[in-house]
């Protein structure tokens, strides 16, 4: 259906002048092109474009009245992103996604892109310095929010499910951390490999693998720009209580997709969006959770398409979502 088909409501044409008003600003568009994919506090934001905080802060005020930006508070922290459920054909939301493609046509300046990757790139280092600071104590930290039999379980079911008696050709597990979902991936794929960007979950996964005589497993350190790089390709990506740990969450979508064969499944477990902030100190998160609707928009983002999704709910008052994604010939 073109984005120009007549409007199913009633809505008055006033109603797109904030949201216009709100984007005739050059600076408010790289706004909004800056968090296409990604979510930046007020602070990381100013940095960015060498702005005061409460310049800002009145131009993200501006976006967030026009139904463009959205808040997510992360603990003590307010982070932004662009807004959710936009899937609707209200006159707001065909113009907000109108928006949105026009500044995605054109590609980030360098120096903006440069300070985006070295954000991510303080993050990434943030995590790893958590992980080698708690290698030794890292299931009880984790089982401070989920225990690993909570969510392990489903996934490993949902798995065998889909393998119906037969086994993956190739898995790829991100983030295997100290390596315990690794004999259920060994079990239903031919060849996995796992990797991590921490030596010290490596080496813990390591001697798992030889306690449980995993012989067609390969740890790999790194990231999944190095296996882009070595041209891998893979029928299963699984991702358990990852994303919360990782720079930027929408990227390991994109990455995936292109690591994925045609017709292969992206299995993700992560926690639901939540407001416990010492999961940032004792666990080492860099985000508290994520709403089910923004995984299925960097699905969409990444060719992906949504399958099957289970939500658990635990006594502590987290909840853990279990979402399966495919890469089709025809996305």
């Amino acid at each position: 259906m073109s984005s120009l088909t007549a409007p199913t409501d009633q809505a008055a044409p006033e109603t797109l002048a904030p949201i216009y008003k709100a984007s005739g600003d050059p600076l408010r568009l790289e706004i909004l092109r800056v968090l296409r994919r990604d979510t930046f506090g007020v602070l990381e934001l100013s940095q960015m474009f060498d702005m005061r905080q409460s310049g800002m802060s009145h131009h993200l005020k501006v976006l967030h009245k026009a139904g463009l930006l959205e808040p997510q508070r992360e603990g003590n922290a307010i982070f932004y992103r662009r807004r959710l459920n936009l899937g609707s054909n209200r006159l707001e939301d065909r113009a907000a996604r109108q928006i949105f493609e026009l500044v995605d046509c054109s590609t980030l300046p360098a120096h903006l892109q440069e300070r985006i990757d070295a954000i991510r790139a303080q993050r990434a280092e943030q995590s790893r310095a958590f992980f080698a600071r708690h290698a030794e104590k890292f299931r009880e930290q984790q089982e401070l929010i989920a225990a690993f039999d909570l969510y392990a379980e489903p996934v490993a079911n949902l798995l065998r499910g889909r393998a119906k008696g037969r086994k993956w050709p190739s898995v790829l597990e991100i983030g295997p951390g100290e390596g315990a979902f690794l004999p259920v991936l060994a079990e239903v794929g031919e060849h996995v490999v796992a990797l991590d960007n921490s030596r010290d979950m490596l080496t813990k996964a390591s001697r798992n693998c030889i306690d449980q005589r995993l012989t067609n497993v390969d740890l790999i350190e790194g990231v999944t720009d190095n296996l882009l790089a070595r041209g891998d390709a893979f029928d299963l990506v699984v991702a358990n209580m990852v994303l919360h740990h990782v720079p930027s969450p929408a990227d390991i979508f994109l990455d995936a997709s292109a690591l994925m064969n045609n017709d292969a499944c992206l299995m993700i477990s992560d926690l639901c969006s939540h407001d416990q902030d010492w999961a940032r100190e004792n666990c080492g998160d860099l985000w508290l959770g994520f709403e089910p609707e923004e995984l299925t928009a960097w699905a969409t983002d990444a060719g992906l398409k949504a399958g099957e999704q289970l939500f658990i709910g635990l006594r502590n008052g987290f909840q853990v979502q279990v979402r399966e994604f495919w890469k089709t010939a025809d996305a």
